[in-house]
């Protein structure tokens, strides 16, 4: 098997997590890794699920848990063409948010949880079916009632007594490993340099490819073009510093990256249908309302 590809997941500064729903097809279906961890829910269809070194079939009501940079990855068997509105929702959270639960809580201990997601976790049909409910009332909640929600989620993984282990005791993620392939290497580079200058042809060039072949593998790991990829990183960024700060918004235009207040403004209405003011003042004044994640224009995406 080929080595994964880097997922960048956006959990926005001061969240602890991040929720969301896609369909079929959908970029991140494919055989990819990032560091946060993950609680994924199938809802329709049915297919081959691969974690780490571990092949088996999935169903709606499928739960893993998979860990940091483990590899996974859920494909469905679908007629060519078709689409699936919802075909799964994802749950993911940092390491960070798990050190500080257990030193804010001690008694709710996750070591053994987490210990055995570094393997990827399957749980059963009747805990599918329990965690069901939490995710969905995550997914169409507010920031003040999705982390007693994910209390009772982590609760409900805590106590099930029917989950399994899904790669071999062997089996061991090499982020190291995988971040050697040129376009990892790429894509976290982007993450980490937002706010310079990023040229295609530079990028081209950092990752050994020609131009051209540097275009096809991007679109192909991505499924963007990569002044879309980048712009819809930075248009996140942005849409976090006007929840997070008061800073002024020209400010956070050169903050996220953009060289000209009018392109950050043409971007941020092409990708949220909203100014940047309207964004903040929405945000600001409707906060029980959450507004999509501006780089996931295909997806239900929450932070909490």
């Amino acid at each position: 098997m080929p080595e994964p590809e880097l997922e960048i997941v956006s959990v926005a500064e001061g969240t602890p997590f991040k929720i969301w729903a896609h369909g079929y097809p959908f970029r991140t279906v494919r055989w990819h890794f990032h560091p946060e961890y993950e609680i994924h829910l199938i809802t329709a269809t049915t297919g081959r699920v691969f974690v780490g070194d571990y092949v088996g079939a999935f169903v709606p009501g499928n739960l893993v848990m998979t860990g940091p940079n483990l590899p996974h990855n859920w494909l469905s068997d679908v007629a060519a063409g078709a689409t699936i509105d919802e075909r799964c929702i994802v749950l993911q959270f940092t390491d960070a948010f798990v050190c500080a639960c257990t030193r804010a809580f001690p008694a709710f201990d996750l070591s053994v949880l987490i210990d055995e997601a570094q393997r990827g976790l399957e749980f059963s049909a009747a805990t599918g079916a329990a965690v069901a409910p939490l995710m969905r009332a995550m997914l169409a909640g507010d920031a003040l009632s999705r982390p007693a929600l994910f209390f009772q989620l982590l609760e409900l993984l805590l106590r099930s007594r029917d989950r399994r282990m899904l790669a071999s005791v062997g089996y061991r993620a090499k982020p190291s490993v995988y971040m050697t392939q040129p376009i990892n290497h790429v894509l976290d580079h982007i993450a980490r340099n937002l706010g310079c200058a990023l040229r295609e042809s530079e990028l081209a060039e950092l990752s050994g490819y020609s131009p051209s072949a540097f275009s096809r593998v991007f679109h192909r790991q991505t499924g963007m073009t990569f002044t879309a990829y980048v712009n819809g990183m930075r248009i996140n960024r942005a849409c976090r510093l006007l929840t997070t700060s008061d800073q002024p918004i020209t400010d956070i235009c050169f903050e996220a990256g953009f060289n000209n207040v009018s392109n950050f403004n043409r971007q941020f209405l092409s990708q949220t249908a909203m100014t940047p003011r309207a964004y903040r003042q929405h945000r600001r004044v409707n906060d029980r309302q959450p507004i999509e994640d501006a780089f996931l224009p295909e997806t239900i995406a929450r932070s909490a």
